[in-house]
């Protein structure tokens, strides 16, 4: 893996059964949405539909999971949900799933699809490699509030992706900051699928695959490598 992705000690203790899949891309095309990424959107919450069979996102076992993660670090899960429990709600709402890039929206559709938290970030503009770690309290989480740039500090032990310049995604796979996401203009990036047991790895690397071919169906000529999923037990 030419771009660096660590996990601390502190988070592998606190959550052995973590995975996480990555997904290095060159070369991509992004742009605004387009009548087949919505499509893709469309066919993952028919897929969600299909999977939950009437319950609510958060009786999956693997969302259940996450919210039980989220309580052992100290956030709320009913009032700060991970980004798949977060997504797979607005599918089943009237709002539906927004659009909102080319590349974006092809991660939002294998997380809702797959109840997976995905997340991407732009390796063009993250500083340093990224680290998954637990919060001492004086990170720098720069944000948007009110059309504002504001900046917010995570509570001391909140588990944190950051990069050399601070905090890139809060509570995990909560909120991710602006700097590092993917734009229209992005043309590299970093793709992180993350599961929590009872999520078998062979699942993990079938969604890392999934999104993968998405990648290289929407970006011919991308370089993308698919990285073996990272456990508890093995380095990042």
């Amino acid at each position: 893996m030419t771009f660096t992705l660590t996990v601390s000690d502190e988070v592998r203790a606190l959550a052995p059964g973590f995975t996480h899949v990555a997904i290095e891309a060159y070369d991509l095309v992004n742009g605004p949405s387009t009548e087949a990424s919505s499509a893709l959107l469309d066919e993952a919450a028919r897929r969600l539909a299909a999977r939950l069979g009437g319950r609510a996102p958060h009786e999956d076992p693997h969302l259940s999971a996450w919210r039980e993660m989220y309580t052992a670090f100290g956030a709320k899960p009913s009032r700060t949900r991970n980004s798949a429990e977060a997504l797979a709600k607005r599918a089943l709402s009237d709002a539906g799933l927004p659009r909102i890039n080319l590349l974006v929206d092809l991660y939002n559709a294998v997380s809702v699809a797959r109840l997976i938290p995905v997340g991407g970030e732009d390796i063009d503009r993250v500083r340093g490699g990224m680290r998954l770690v637990r919060a001492t309290g004086e990170e720098v989480f720069v944000t948007v509030a009110g059309g504002a740039e504001a900046i917010e500090h995570p509570e001391p032990g909140e588990v944190v992706w950051c990069d050399d310049a601070g905090v890139t995604c809060r509570r995990w796979n909560w909120r991710q900051g602006p700097r590092t996401r993917l734009t229209e203009d992005t043309v590299s990036g970093i793709f992180l699928l993350e599961t929590l047991a009872p999520v078998p790895v062979a699942e993990a690397e079938d969604a890392g695959a999934e999104l993968a071919e998405l990648l290289e169906k929407f970006s011919p000529g991308a370089r993308v490598e698919v990285h073996a999923p990272a456990t508890a037990g093995t380095p990042a």
